[in-house]
C-alpha cells in the first residue's frame, strides 16, 4: 500500500514574526521526520516538509532581533498545501506594507493552499480580503484593533481554533500558545488523530479544550467618550460587590433609568447588569488564583449571597467551575515560595 503524498508546508518568516512560535510549529511538524521510531503510531513517511520562506531567502531578523534562517524566498515556492503564518509581536498594525507577500498568499490558495494564522498572524492574512466574512480568532489583546482595521472579519477570542470555509481552507488559532491546538489539529486531519495523540504526549503538550474565555481578563471599554457612563465605571471599579449596583449607579447619574441602561450599553459593550457580572467574576478569578478561601466565601466578598448563583455565573462567564479554574491557574506547590521573612 502506498504511502499519502508529502505535504508542503510553508511558515512565514517576517520580521514582527514570535520566534518561539515559528520554531515551535516548525519542530511539531517536523517531529515525525526527525523521531521516527521514537513517538508511539509515527508513520513511516514524513507526512510533512516543513520550511520557513520569506520575501527573501537567507538571513533575517524576527521579533526580539533574532536572526534565523529562511530557507526559500516565496518567489521561489510555485506550490504549498499548507501556509501558516506565525504569531507577530506589534503594537498596531500597518496595512500595505507586505504587498508582495499578499499576493503570494492569494495565488497560492488560488492553486489549493489552505491558509493558517497562530495568534496575530491573521492580521497578514486578513490583507488578502479571502477572510471577509469568515469566522476567524486571535489573541484577544489584539482583537479591538483588528476589529476596526478588518471590520468585514467577525471574531470569537474566547474560541481556541476556528475552522472555516467549504473546504476548511481556513484556519485561525487564538492566544499565542494555541499554536500547539493549530499543530496538533494538522496532524489529526492530515495524518490520523492517534498520531496528533502520540505527539501531544511526547511532547506533554494539552489542548485547549474549555477554550481560551479562563484566560482572558476582562477590561470595560473607556475610550467611548461618554463622561456619565465613565464616572459610573470608575465607582463601580471599587463598588461592585455592594447590593443593588445598577440601581445606584442610575440613581448617582441622574438620569432616567432606561437612558443610563442605553448609554451604557451603547458606550461599553454590556449591560449595566452584565458589566457588573463581569467585573465580580474577574476579581473572584483573582482571589482563586491567589488565595486558599472557600469558593463560596469568595462568592459572598465579591457580592454574591447563592453559592449555587455564584458557581453557575462562574461557568457561563469562564467555561470552567471556580474548582477547575483554581486548579488550572493556581500557582502549583512546586513553584510556589514562601516570601515571608524568617525569624532568626
Amino acid at each position: 500500500m502506498s504511502s499519502p503524498p508529502t505535504l508542503h508546508v510553508s511558515l512565514i518568516a517576517m520580521p514582527e514574526a514570535s520566534v518561539s512560535v515559528l520554531y515551535g510549529l516548525y519542530d511539531l511538524l517536523n517531529a515525525f521526520r526527525t523521531m521516527q521510531g521514537i513517538i508511539d503510531s509515527a508513520t513511516n513517511y514524513p507526512p510533512f516538509e516543513v520550511e520557513i520562506v520569506g520575501e527573501e531567502a537567507g538571513e533575517q531578523r524576527l521579533a526580539g532581533d533574532t536572526l534565523t534562517h529562511v530557507h526559500r524566498s516565496i518567489a521561489e515556492v510555485p506550490a504549498t498545501d499548507i501556509i501558516i503564518v506565525p504569531a507577530l509581536v506589534l503594537e498596531k498594525w500597518q496595512t500595505g506594507r507586505y504587498p508582495a507577500l499578499v499576493t503570494w498568499l492569494k495565488q497560492r490558495y488560488d492553486d489549493g493552499a489552505i491558509l493558517c494564522s497562530a495568534c496575530s498572524g491573521i492580521f497578514l492574512l486578513a490583507e488578502t480580503g479571502l477572510f471577509d466574512g469568515r469566522q476567524s480568532t486571535i489573541h484577544w489583546v489584539y482583537s479591538r484593533h483588528f476589529q476596526k482595521v478588518f471590520p468585514n472579519i467577525p471574531l470569537s477570542p474566547e474560541k481556541t481554533l476556528v475552522v472555516a470555509g467549504d473546504r476548511e481552507q481556513f484556519v485561525s488559532c487564538g492566544a499565542s500558545m494555541s499554536w500547539h491546538d493549530l499543530g496538533l489539529y494538522l496532524i489529526a486531519r492530515h495524518v490520523n488523530p492517534a498520531a496528533a495523540q502520540a505527539v501531544a504526549r511526547f511532547f506533554a503538550l494539552q489542548w485547549h479544550r474549555d477554550g481560551l474565555a479562563p484566560f482572558i481578563a476582562f477590561e470595560g471599554r473607556r475610550d467611548h467618550g461618554d463622561a456619565a457612563v465613565l464616572t459610573a465605571q470608575t465607582w463601580l471599579a471599587t463598588h461592585y460587590s455592594v447590593a443593588d449596583p445598577v440601581e445606584q449607579m442610575v440613581r448617582q447619574s441622574g438620569l432616567a433609568t432606561r437612558t443610563f441602561k442605553r448609554r451604557f450599553t451603547n458606550a461599553t459593550g454590556h449591560a449595566p447588569l452584565d458589566y457588573v457580572q463581569r467585573l465580580r467574576i474577574e476579581e473572584a478569578k483573582r482571589r482563586l488564583e491567589r488565595t486558599g478561601e472557600s469558593v463560596d466565601e469568595i462568592g459572598w466578598q465579591v457580592g454574591y449571597e447563592e453559592p449555587a448563583f455564584f458557581r453557575r455565573l462562574f461557568k457561563r462567564v469562564t467555561g470552567l467551575s471556580p474548582s477547575s479554574y483554581r486548579r488550572q491557574f493556581q500557582v502549583p506547590d512546586y513553584s510556589a515560595r514562601d516570601t515571608a521573612p524568617k525569624q532568626d
